[in-house]
């Protein structure tokens, strides 16, 4: 039995224990096609699994607790799809002919607050599987979960998201992270071992958080691919294409430099919602000044600042902001977890590609 709360799904197996599911920490795979069961994931890979028939279930779901299930997708939404795919059809004769007059840029801006969850979900999916292929990914469930708490750490002090924020570590030495659409945030394992505190990383996910909440990412990816994908973007017809430039978003996130006015939200942002939650800032400055001095080293120390500059204005402005608001600093991690959770990418916990 299956029964709905405000907060959580509470699972009742017969003669078994309850087991309860916070709708932050689930995922809708499957439902959003009429007559397709519902499908359900939880907790880190290889993930448990609910498959419900009757889909009717979603819409129950979302009226006992829209608040939390705002990434899930709800079957009332379908007639009002059908409209904006009307809508996004004449859009096209529209857009066409202002198209070279205000250029891509512009249109990036003017698009991407209308883009749908489940595209962007779709856009992240498709960059995943080849930013970070599954046998290349660390999946210790242990030290996933460690990471998870920091994640759950600061988004407590976010406003509800439409989607989950999830973080894929991979093996790779690189000093990196990259915020992808969807909710996904790829970090390499050479910047996990590259930090020296909790902090350090929780300021770098903050960061990235931003990019994906604000929607920088989302907008800076139909900005800067082809044509090819804004114009299904514009069309409504995203599907389709996302298997063809699946390979060319995965690239362009491996390349993608911000603005000098999205990395400033994103700093800004980032930087209170890590004192909104009781992380001294200034763990992050620190790693930023060390960084910097190293960004020039061909090693490839660099490369996480070669798309995130931290010039010296910036690193001031992070400093003014932290001196400018009150202090309250908790423990939210200890040394041993932060420690284990750093070697998350042993060889002993690669994934063997079955996880996903």
């Amino acid at each position: 039995m299956v029964q709905v709360s405000a907060s959580a799904l509470l699972i009742m197996k017969e003669n078994g224990p309850t087991m309860t599911w916070p709708y932050g920490s689930i995922r809708q795979m499957h439902g959003a096609d009429k007559d397709e069961p519902v499908r359900l994931e939880y907790a880190a890979e290889p993930a448990q699994v609910l498959v419900i028939a009757d889909s009717n279930f979603l819409t129950a779901l979302n009226d006992a607790a829209p608040e939390h299930t705002m990434h899930w997708y709800n079957p009332l939404r379908r007639r009002r799809h059908v409209r904006l795919t009307y809508v996004a059809a004449v859009g096209v004769l529209i857009l066409g002919g202002v198209f070279y007059l205000i250029g891509i840029p512009g249109l990036a801006s003017v698009i991407t607050p209308w883009v749908p969850v489940e595209w962007e979900t779709q856009m992240g999916e498709a960059a995943i599987e080849r930013l970070a292929p599954p046998s290349a990914r660390c999946v210790d469930h242990a030290q996933v979960n460690i990471l998870e708490k920091i994640v759950a750490v600061l988004m407590d002090q976010a406003s509800p998201s439409p989607y989950p924020i999830r973080v894929i570590v991979v093996h790779d030495p690189q000093i990196n992270a990259a915020g992808v659409p969807g909710g996904f945030i790829v970090v390499f394992s050479g910047l996990l071992e590259a930090m020296e505190t909790p902090a350090q990383f929780a300021g770098v996910l903050a960061h990235e958080m931003q990019h994906i909440l604000k929607r920088h990412t989302t907008r800076a990816l139909v900005q800067q691919t082809s044509t090819g994908l804004l114009t299904a973007v514009i069309g409504g017809d995203l599907t389709g294409m996302i298997a063809y430039y699946g390979l060319e978003i995965a690239r362009t996130l491996g390349r993608l430099q911000y603005s000098r006015q999205f990395e400033e939200e994103a700093d800004a942002e980032g930087l209170r919602m890590l004192q909104a939650a009781g992380i001294d800032p200034y763990d992050l400055i620190t790693f930023y000044r060390t960084m910097k001095e190293k960004s020039s080293d061909p090693s490839g120390i660099g490369t996480y600042f070669s798309t995130h500059p931290p010039t010296d204005a910036r690193i001031r402005k992070l400093i003014a902001m932290s001196e400018a608001s009150p202090k309250k600093t908790t423990n939210f991690l200890s040394d041993l977890d932060w420690n284990h959770a750093r070697s998350i990418c042993n060889r002993s916990h690669l994934s063997t590609g079955k996880d996903g």
